[in-house]
């Protein structure tokens, strides 16, 4: 809300290093139809691998954890959720399948943000879909134990008058047309996080918005490279730049460049992730076995054969064991069990 207003958009200036990212950022998308018509089989794999690794990382990155098998499990559908981390990965998963499946059909309104969250909270017993009835200050606890306060966000009597304001000005600024949409989102994400509008889930919430937001202008790279993964990589300069910008924010005297340039850069990681996956793609047998091996990729932790086969549906599975027995014999594999089930684990 405060990056929105009309005196602190007069002072921004967009330096040329963002003005580069963001053209090529644009040049990447136009790819995307291209890669779709090229590769269907490994969009579809890309796809499936793309959905658990945003539900896991994410989730992660707030200190949920659960085994690797049993979230794939949940993802897929597959198992309900036994504990009180498994119930929050559940409800990203079903926010983030909502927003895949019909992000076209979703206005961009405070409403429909609650409602995700309360999808979000759904199976964890938590209060969902409502702003923040107690306030929620942004701390860490430093090595010698002490508490250190981070960032005071916006206090719960104001919470509701804030989101209503900071989407009535990101619908007028996205009218006008004065700024680039992939700066609108960079804006609105910080002005989330510093509102903080929810008891809890506003970091997951965040990311699942950005995701929304990206859809929205036809950026698609979320459906197929996990950016919730790329955050969790680089989740120090995550935290550093939101930190960073998100002082002298109550002020409006906040420099929100260093999370801009966070965000652009990630978008732009995940481009060249999509492009390397499927840019260098042959055909006939190489096809099958770059979907083989981005399948092993996209795997954390150990994973059976028939895992593979279900991530590979278009692979046969003489090709998958042949492949599997290659990369054994390179080195990069050992097998730990064998059979039909038999795990795998990769060689770092």
């Amino acid at each position: 809300m405060k990056s929105f207003s009309r005196e602190y958009l007069e002072r921004l200036v967009i330096p040329q290093r963002l003005i580069v990212i963001i053209r090529q950022i644009g040049e990447y998308k136009g790819k995307q139809e291209l890669f779709s018509r090229q590769a269907p089989e490994m969009i579809e794999n890309l796809r499936q691998i793309a959905i658990i690794l945003s539900t896991e990382s994410s989730n992660r990155l707030e200190g949920i954890t659960a085994d690797h098998q049993r979230i794939r499990d949940l993802v897929e559908n597959k198992t309900s959720p036994a504990n009180r981390p498994e119930s929050e990965i559940a409800g990203y998963r079903d926010v983030l399948n909502t927003i895949h499946a019909s992000h076209e059909h979703m206005p961009f309104q405070d409403g429909v943000v609650r409602q995700l969250h309360r999808d979000l909270m759904k199976y964890s017993g938590k209060e969902g879909g409502r702003w923040k009835s107690a306030p929620n200050e942004i701390s860490e606890f430093l090595l010698n134990g002490t508490k250190k306060v981070r960032f005071i966000p916006v206090e719960p009597a104001f919470t509701a008058e804030y989101m209503r304001l900071l989407h009535e000005r990101y619908g007028e600024l996205e009218k006008e047309q004065e700024f680039d949409p992939l700066i609108l989102i960079a804006l609105y994400l910080l002005d989330f996080l510093c509102i903080h509008p929810f008891l809890d889930g506003n970091g997951r919430m965040a990311r699942l918005l950005g995701v929304l937001l990206l859809y929205r202008y036809g950026y698609e790279v979320g459906r197929y490279i996990s950016l919730e993964r790329i955050i969790e990589q680089t989740h120090e300069s995550y935290y550093d730049t939101l930190y960073r910008s998100s002082q002298g924010w109550h002020q409006g005297s906040h420099d929100v460049l260093p999370w801009m340039e966070y965000f652009l850069s990630t978008v732009l990681a995940a481009y060249r992730e999509f492009e390397n996956r499927l840019g260098k793609l042959s055909s006939g047998r190489g096809s099958k076995t770059n979907i083989v091996l981005n399948a092993i990729e996209g795997f954390i932790g150990d994973f059976t054969l028939a895992d593979l086969e279900k991530a590979c549906p278009a692979v046969g599975k003489d090709w998958i064991r042949t492949l599997l027995q290659r990369l054994k014999g390179q080195g990069k594999l050992e097998v730990l069990s064998k059979g039909r089930y038999s795990r795998w684990r990769k060689i770092q």
